[in-house]
């Protein structure tokens, strides 16, 4: 079973990143979602710079501790999976898949999720580095986003499958009342149904199915079904002594 408790697998690769204010920005926001690697491929910019150091805030140590290398594949050893990124439709076999298509596939194993260049994304050539490539679906009048939105976007997605994914697996099955339990509950309210003249003996074959429909969706609890029971025994009592009290 894939393991979602950490996104410490999942490098962030820049490649040719030409603004620090943008380095920066990427360094604080991997920080918000707890990404933990940094690597920058040929950077055309002074990524530890003032202007940089200032953008992130207390993602100082995500920036101090990124990897400068001079190529992509250097950017991706190690990793099992890649997704590459994109603003627009390219000629490729890839198809261009949305964040939440996308995403899924980092997690688990050593994995890279690439950006490209502020002005020009990544080259063709450079996308065949990854095995997915992934857009971010805008308004048609313009795809191009700022490389640290972009970051911050697929960083946010990350973080919301890891936490969605551990929630899901710690938490623990809600225990559902026995099949034998809800029989004895349909039976019971179906006698005060008839009771209470909600029901007919010619139709309440056909109104109890509906019922057990709603209650099968329901998932009930042995706590919920005692409670349901307990109403239906409160309903019998009243009509019993309302009809002590009109005998009297």
């Amino acid at each position: 079973m894939a393991q979602y408790s950490s996104l410490s697998n999942i490098r962030i690769v820049l490649v040719e990143p030409a603004g620090a204010l943008n380095v920066g920005a990427i360094a604080r926001v991997m920080k918000n979602m707890g990404l933990e690697q940094l690597m920058l491929v040929n950077p055309q910019c002074a990524p530890r710079s003032a202007q940089a150091q200032q953008m992130a805030v207390h993602g100082g140590e995500i920036l101090a501790n990124a990897q400068t290398v001079d190529s992509l594949p250097d950017a991706l050893a190690g990793c099992q999976q890649a997704v590459a990124t994109t603003a627009r439709e390219r000629t490729l076999s890839m198809p261009l898949q949305p964040p939440r298509e996308a995403l899924p596939k980092l997690l688990s194993v050593p994995s890279a999720l690439i950006f490209g260049r502020e002005d020009s994304g990544l080259t063709n050539e450079e996308l065949t580095h990854a095995q997915h490539c992934l857009y971010i679906p805008t308004a048609g009048t313009y795809t191009s986003l700022n490389l640290a939105t972009a970051v911050a976007i697929c960083s946010y997605e990350l973080q919301q499958l890891v936490t969605t994914a551990t929630e899901n697996l710690a938490a623990s099955p809600q225990e559902t009342a026995p099949l034998e339990a809800l029989e004895g509950y349909y039976q019971h309210l179906e006698q005060v149904l008839l009771k209470i003249g909600f029901l007919y003996p010619h139709t309440a074959s056909a109104r109890m199915k509906k019922f057990r429909q709603i209650f099968n969706r329901a998932n009930l609890t042995p706590e919920e079904l005692a409670l349901l029971r307990g109403i239906l025994r409160q309903t019998e009592w009243a009509i019993h002594n309302k009809n002590v009290v009109n005998e009297e």
